[in-house]
């Protein structure tokens, strides 16, 4: 579906969405999105798109091609929620497709990921036990420096981590959700979640310790 039909659209169900009273339930949102109900859907997005967007910008550099990879996120769960299974959590099936769809951009980008050489790669072999513990960056007062730094040094991450780093910190998923996104086993998700806290600290160090000494 072109882009301009895929806003058409969401701009349809989005605006229908707004005669859709707040107290229908998540399940019920959900088997009515599932029978293809455009005001449903609406709904579904106004829920989802801030936190989907958010996961998509620190995938793809260029906020308008973000943009883009977001609003086709949406038209594809729209094209295919008849086919999700109501048992397994929404949060997690949107998410892999928002994932799916920047490896997609990725590739046709032709990017080469800026791999952290703690080890010869971000080599995930050996499974790294992680406290379940989250970066939490809205209990820390940032200036809008220290923000473009951590934002950096996120996007300095390859691909593999920095998809982990989010998921778990950012979006709130839990080492089994994150699994069935990235299509790997928890094992391997914690020890990228080491390694991408690695590389964010290690980015970090010297900025930090520049301010200190302000």
């Amino acid at each position: 579906m072109g882009a301009t039909v895929g806003t058409l659209v969401l701009g349809q169900v989005r605006a229908s969405a707004s005669r859709m009273t707040d107290s229908l339930t998540e399940q019920t949102l959900i088997e009515r999105c599932r029978k293809q109900d455009s005001e449903a859907f609406g709904r579904f997005i106004d829920l989802y798109q801030g936190r989907v967007f958010g996961f998509v910008r620190r995938m793809v550099a260029d906020a308008d091609e973000a943009a883009d990879v977001t609003q086709e996120v949406f038209i594809r769960a729209y094209q295919h929620f008849g086919r999700f299974d109501s048992r397994s959590s929404v949060k997690t099936w949107l998410f892999k497709i928002a994932h799916n769809l920047c490896v997609d951009y990725s590739r046709r980008k032709k990017r080469t990921p800026n791999a952290m050489s703690l080890s010869a790669a971000d080599d995930e072999s050996e499974a790294i036990d992680v406290a379940d513990v989250r970066w939490q960056p809205e209990l820390v007062t940032m200036d809008e420096e220290l923000a473009d730094a951590v934002d950096g040094a996120i996007m300095s991450m390859s691909e593999k981590l920095r998809s982990v780093l989010l998921l778990h910190d950012r979006d709130d998923l839990a080492y089994d959700e994150i699994a069935s996104v990235l299509a790997i086993p928890v094992g391997t998700v914690k020890s990228r979640l080491f390694l991408a806290r690695a590389h964010l600290q290690n980015s970090l160090a010297g900025y930090l310790g520049e301010r200190a000494q302000a």
